[in-house]
C-alpha cells in the first residue's frame, strides 16, 4: 500500500522491476519502460515502450507516456496528456488536460501546458511560459519567459516568443 498524496489515500502499489519506482496497481507500466526509484506512476496512467520516468517526476490520471519519451526532474504529467516520440518533459514543468507533447519537443523549467494544446517537432517551451486552450507550437519555435499563448494560436517555423499571444493568430518565422 502506498499513499500518492492525491486524496485517494493508500492504494495497492509495487516497485517497478526496471528502476524501482512506485507504480499503483491501477496504472499500466510495460517491463520495457524505466521508472526510476523516486518516480511515481498512479491513477490510470500508462507508460510503455522505452519511455523513462525518473527523478521525482509523477505520471498520473489518464496520462500516457510512450515511445522513447522522458519525464524527469519534478515534472508532473497528468489528465489525458500524451507524451511520445522523443519528447522530454522535465524540471518543474506541468503538462495536463488533453495535451500532446511529441516529436523532439521539450517542455521544461516551470512551463505549463494545458487544455488541448499541442507541442511538437523541435519546439521548446520553458521559463514560466504557459501554452493552453487550442494553441499549437511546432517547428523550431521557442516559447519562453512569461509568455502566455492561448486560444487558437499557432506558432511555427524558427519563431521565438516571449510575450502573450491569443486568438486566431498564426505566427511563422520571418
Amino acid at each position: 500500500m502506498y499513499d500518492f498524496g492525491d486524496g485517494n489515500g493508500a492504494v495497492e502499489a509495487r516497485r517497478h522491476s526496471n528502476g524501482g519506482g512506485i507504480v499503483a496497481l491501477t496504472a499500466t507500466v510495460a517491463d520495457t519502460a524505466y521508472i526510476g526509484k523516486d518516480a511515481r506512476v498512479f491513477g490510470n496512467a500508462k507508460v510503455s515502450g522505452n519511455a523513462q520516468v525518473f527523478e521525482n517526476s509523477w505520471v498520473f490520471g489518464d496520462a500516457q507516456v510512450f515511445g522513447n519519451s522522458k519525464v524527469s526532474g519534478k515534472a508532473h504529467v497528468y489528465g489525458h496528456t500524451e507524451v511520445f516520440g522523443k519528447a522530454h518533459v522535465f524540471g518543474k514543468a506541468q503538462v495536463y488536460g488533453n495535451t500532446q507533447i511529441y516529436g523532439n519537443a521539450e517542455v521544461f523549467e516551470h512551463a505549463e501546458i494545458s487544455g488541448y494544446a499541442n507541442v511538437y517537432e523541435n519546439a521548446q517551451i520553458f521559463g514560466d511560459a504557459e501554452v493552453s486552450e487550442n494553441a499549437s507550437i511546432h517547428g523550431d519555435s521557442l516559447v519562453f519567459g512569461n509568455a502566455r499563448i492561448y486560444g487558437d494560436t499557432e506558432i511555427y517555423g524558427d519563431t521565438k516568443v516571449s510575450s502573450d499571444m491569443s486568438g486566431n493568430e498564426q505566427i511563422p518565422s520571418v
